[in-house]
């Protein structure tokens, strides 16, 4: 999710393992020439993989940074994986592997061209009351 204009960048593959996660980023880092990247993730194992943290370590734009644990709320990607659940998800079949991943590539571009905005947070700091 590109926080700024609320764009997501998704693929799907068949397992969540560090070298998926490093390609991704690879190709995060190359589609963004010259730009400063700040990556939030979750504790995922992958995520931290010293091969990722090392790549990572050697790019000077590149930043890394990681949701408290059991915090997932802090990643606004949360917010958007709601809404995917919720229009692609819920209820759906599908007959193939295929089917399913074409079906998400679809929403994510139409999502992009149509809906893509910022979220905009709306809690301001103050404690909850009981």
């Amino acid at each position: 999710l590109a926080v700024h204009e609320g764009k997501i960048e998704g693929r799907c593959v068949d397992s969540t393992n560090h070298l998926n996660f490093l390609n991704f980023l690879k190709h995060l880092y190359r589609s963004n020439p010259g730009k400063e990247l700040h990556i939030i993730a979750d504790n995922l194992s992958a995520h931290k993989h010293k091969e990722v943290l090392g790549w990572v370590d050697r790019r000077r734009r590149l930043h890394l940074h990681f949701t408290p644990t059991y915090a997932s709320w802090l990643n606004q990607i949360e917010i958007w994986f709601n809404i995917f659940a919720r229009a692609v998800l819920k209820g759906g079949v599908w007959q193939s592997k295929q089917q399913l991943v074409s079906q998400i590539m679809k929403y994510i571009r139409s999502y992009n061209k149509e809906q893509a905005h910022p979220f905009r947070w709306t809690y301001e700091g103050k404690p909850l009351s009981a």
